[in-house]
């Protein structure tokens, strides 16, 4: 299966194993939840989606991956202690805590969570001296002789035989005892989970044209050639950041990434058309409504590849539109809420005469605290702890103009706050207006330059997957796109259903011929 079932099953998995009966008790006993085994190609996101499970669940992760450990670490240090034993005393060897449970136990002391998942990683990759321990841990759910507390969940991951000679198979018995999910790469899947992580849309215009080049793994003794996932979603953030810093990617940086020579050969050129492209088409001019002469007839003549890659700017300048309003709603409505408490406290009857400061510091402190806790957890994307670190900043800084403005009357401070905020509340709106013109002038440009072309239909499809462009959308409106989402994208799909009637007739009259 895929990387995004797989989340679904190990969701679910979670969720049955969490769910308690009437006096309170696991519905599926401690002993009948098997571990998960997660095995499927390196770099495919299987950490990622413990994150997203985790997170989803609002449950606790510990995450490790065991290559890094040591049989004294797995399980603990050894130590000698005294027992009696039918009145004669004994020395036996026990066991300290393994680091990996204490680190659990840390978890939980330090969230509050008593559930959650205990990831271990590359778990068929260990050396000789720990796979016993391994085998243990999966059959048993103990390291030594320490068990994994109540109501933590394993999850174990591993890359098959054909990715890692060092791997071992592990047998029969332990097999038995785990549920095992496996799980290959899929580049529609890894597409949706792009578009909401940012990534760069030369990366994404490319595998549009080259899907065969998303996942490859070549080993031989001689080298190791390789492109997967994580390799992308890497290059993707160091573009991005040589881009702000006005430093070139060529083939020498991209094949720090994708390690497979052709392929990052193939990649640093379409780069750099990337961004002939852009500054010849002046993708953000034309977002602003600002065609050049000759640009449009220009496109019409390009080859294919040439207009799916202008398109993927035109698309990449809206999405990071559509991100920024996105965003903005997220923390307005955040401040909000803030201001609603704010407002509570400095207008009850019992705060008359207090000043506004101090009223503002415990919430301001209790914001911190909540966001600290919640990170600490694993509970905020980050895009979350974005929005709410700026809510934090934006009070603070409402405290500082208090102060220095001298309205610590708890009245005439709330009325200066609801001013400072009506003014962020119209940069949103200016910030959703800017996005819906850009909207309508991309759409200006491909109906001049496409009409009801196979580019068209492109245009809308991308629109319609992404998550924050679809979700301005639905919030805002666009006819444009109503209309040709209705006629082009239904004809697309009564095309493939007439093409499938007319293959399954083929095969027919083959069978006829044949016979």
């Amino acid at each position: 299966m895929n990387i995004k079932r797989a989340k679904e099953e190990i969701k679910h998995t979670v969720e049955a194993y969490l769910q308690k009966d009437e006096f309170g008790e696991y519905r599926i006993p401690v002993i009948r939840q098997r571990p998960i085994l997660l095995m499927g190609p390196p770099g495919i996101g299987k950490t990622a989606i413990m994150e997203q499970v985790a997170r989803e669940c609002q449950i606790g992760l510990v995450a490790y991956t065991i290559t890094h450990h040591t049989r004294q670490s797995a399980i603990g240090l050894p130590f000698i202690e005294k027992k009696s034993y039918g009145g004669k005393e004994y020395s036996i060897t026990e066991y300290t805590m393994s680091e990996i449970i204490a680190a659990v136990y840390d978890k939980m002391e330090q969230t509050g969570l008593k559930e959650g998942i205990l990831f271990i990683d590359e778990i068929n990759c260990v050396s000789e001296t720990l796979a016993p321990t391994m085998l243990q841990f999966l059959q048993c759910k103990t390291f030594g002789n320490h068990r994994i507390p109540e109501g933590w969940i394993i999850v174990a991951a591993g890359n098959p035989p054909e990715y890692n000679k060092s791997v071992r198979d592990f047998d029969i018995v332990t097999l038995d005892r785990v549920k095992k999910i496996d799980v290959r790469e899929d580049y529609g899947v890894w597409k949706e989970y792009a578009y909401d992580a940012g990534i760069h849309g030369a990366i994404l215009s490319y595998l549009e044209l080259k899907k065969q080049n998303f996942y490859q793994i070549e080993t031989t003794e001689a080298r190791k050639r390789f492109i997967t996932a994580r390799g992308w979603e890497d290059l993707s953030e160091m573009i991005a950041v040589y881009e702000d810093l006005h430093i070139p990617v060529d083939y020498e940086v991209v094949v720090q990434y994708l390690q497979q020579e052709t392929v990052a050969k193939d990649f640093a050129n379409y780069l750099d058309l990337y961004h002939e492209y852009e500054k010849d088409y002046q993708v953000k001019e034309l977002l602003l409504g600002h065609f050049q002469n000759g640009m449009v007839d220009r496109i019409k003549r390009a080859p294919f590849d040439q207009k799916i890659s202008v398109i993927s700017l035109l698309l990449s300048g809206l999405f990071d539109s559509f991100r920024k309003s996105y965003q903005t709603d997220a923390y307005v409505t955040e401040l909000y809420e803030a201001l609603k408490e704010t407002k509570a406290v400095f207008l009850a009857p019992n705060q008359t005469g207090k000043n506004a400061c101090d009223l503002l510091s415990p919430q301001i402190a209790a914001r911190k605290e909540e966001v600290d806790k919640k990170m600490e957890a694993g509970f905020y994307t980050r895009e979350q702890a974005d929005v709410m670190r700026k809510v934090i900043n934006c009070l603070e800084s409402y405290q500082i103009a208090l102060k220095k403005g001298n309205r610590t009357e708890t009245g005439k401070a709330f009325s200066w706050m609801k001013e400072e905020f009506a003014k962020e509340v119209e940069k949103r709106e200016t910030q959703i207006q800017e996005s819906s013109s850009y909207l309508e002038h991309a759409f200006d440009f491909m109906e001049m330059a496409f009409l009801e072309s196979q580019e068209m239909v492109v245009f809308i499809t991308e629109l319609t997957a992404n998550r924050y462009s679809a979700a301005f959308i639905q919030e805002n409106g666009c006819e444009r796109y109503y209309q040709y989402n209705k006629r082009l994208l239904f004809d697309e799909q009564q095309q493939e259903i007439l093409a499938g009637i007319d293959e399954v007739k083929k095969l027919w009259k083959n069978q006829i011929s044949l016979s």
